[in-house]
């Protein structure tokens, strides 16, 4: 008992030791310093061997060389140790730049670097989304992108002259709505949390005189510990998470990627790195507006300094003579980008109206079409399942109020 106890004491010790900046735990919970990244490396050695030795190499090798790897890559940090960085956030830093500088050489590699480009988004994404993995690869490009055409605005657009102040700011105003309504999306969606509620049985006991307590007895119970209980209804059941212990609302839904059940789920969107629900969907939806706006806005800036004679409706298409210096062309290019980037969200932004204004969710829309229940009309735009519509004043009116409605639900209601 006495081992026992100095053990834990040891334990309780070493955790409450504070971290420097360059120190962490590792995957084996060994204290660790980023300087000895290169220090035993022993799967990259066997790897190493055998590959100088022409030896197959084991089916785990790369997944543990890319887990030591994964592990070791650290920023220093001044509250907790060095914190993990992840390795998906890296390519976007690097390809993003090295392409858009490579298509403003020639009219050619713009158009070949701007039709590779969303085609390798596209794969990775079909890539990820087929092993429901988490990446924070479409976030990083995202925000990187957006920080990016402001960098080459703020230096390529802006000493030419043609840019006001008063523009300017309207730029810099709209990058800072999009990010601050960006930070409010990603706070919470709307998880659906195990509900610890307090039961009252009108029964006597068995084994006691039921007028000592009057024939009642309290019982406390949680929402997981009556799953498996005869007691739950048939609805109960059949919302029932296994994943999660919990009873899911109506409408909510189970995101396999976040593993997490989420009130009135919409869908898992990769380019903020979380799911869309009843909590966010409203902010979510202000982060595309903003975007939009200040991207449309940024681009006929764009078009106006470097292509002054085309009209902005047709610069896109003729420029003539903006390749002949390569700061026009880098600009023209990041134009082109941004209009790509743009007409994507411009189409995530009409399906989610279109879905708001018939009161469906995405993944309602998806599970109608598979199951042949929905209308479709507009190709495939209107998806109307026709089951919890109310019009289009009281769908909008539900959407609008539906945070309040969550803040304002009791516990009962989640049961």
């Amino acid at each position: 008992m006495k081992q026992q106890a100095k053990k834990v004491l040891k334990q309780q010790v070493e955790e409450e030791e504070v971290l420097c900046c360059c120190e962490y735990v590792n995957r084996h919970g060994e204290r660790s310093h980023v300087a000895a990244c290169c220090c035993d490396c022993e799967d990259l050695d066997d790897a190493c061997d055998r590959f100088l030795k022409r030896e197959p190499q084991k089916a785990e090798s790369l997944s543990q060389i890319t887990a030591v790897v994964s592990d070791r890559i650290r920023v220093p940090w001044l509250w907790g140790g060095a914190q993990k960085l992840d390795l998906s956030i890296i390519p976007p830093l690097i390809l993003l730049p090295a392409l858009l500088h490579l298509a403003a050489f020639h009219f050619l590699l713009g158009v070949a670097v701007l039709t590779a480009l969303p085609g390798l988004v596209l794969w990775y994404y079909y890539f990820t989304h087929r092993k429901k993995g988490r990446t924070l690869f479409f976030l990083s490009l995202a925000l990187f992108s957006l920080g990016y055409m402001y960098y080459l605005f703020v230096s390529e657009v802006l000493p030419r002259g043609d840019v006001g102040r008063a523009e300017v700011a309207a730029v810099s105003v709209g990058v800072v709505l999009t990010l601050m309504a960006l930070l409010h999306t990603k706070r919470d969606p709307g998880v659906v949390r195990p509900v610890h509620s307090t039961v009252t049985y009108h029964s006597p006991l068995p084994d006691r005189d039921s007028s000592l307590s009057g024939g009642r007895r309290d019982v406390s119970t949680t929402a997981t510990n009556r799953a498996g209980s005869p007691e739950m209804n048939e609805s109960s059941q059949r919302n029932w998470c296994s994943a999660c212990g919990v009873v899911r609302p109506p409408r909510a839904g189970h995101c396999r990627i976040c593993g997490v059940c989420v009130q009135r789920l919409d869908h898992h969107c990769v380019w903020i790195n979380s799911c869309v629900g009843q909590a966010n969907h409203r902010s979510f939806l202000l982060t595309l507006a903003f975007f939009l706006t200040t991207s449309l806005y940024g681009v006929s800036l764009v078009l106006r300094s470097v292509c002054p004679q085309q009209n902005r409706l047709t610069a896109l298409l003729y420029c003539p003579g903006v390749y002949d210096q390569y700061s026009t062309a880098l600009c023209f290019t990041c134009a082109w980008y941004s209009s790509i980037v743009t007409g994507g969200l411009l189409h995530l932004l009409l399906v989610q109206l279109v879905n708001i204004s018939y009161n469906v969710t995405e993944r309602e829309a998806r599970a109608a079409l598979r199951e042949k229940t929905a209308r479709k009309a507009c190709w495939g735009l209107v998806v109307d399942t026709g089951v919890h519509s109310r019009g289009l004043r009281g769908n909008w009116s539900e959407f609008m109020t539906m945070g309040d409605q969550l803040k304002s639900s009791s516990p009962a209601d989640l049961v």
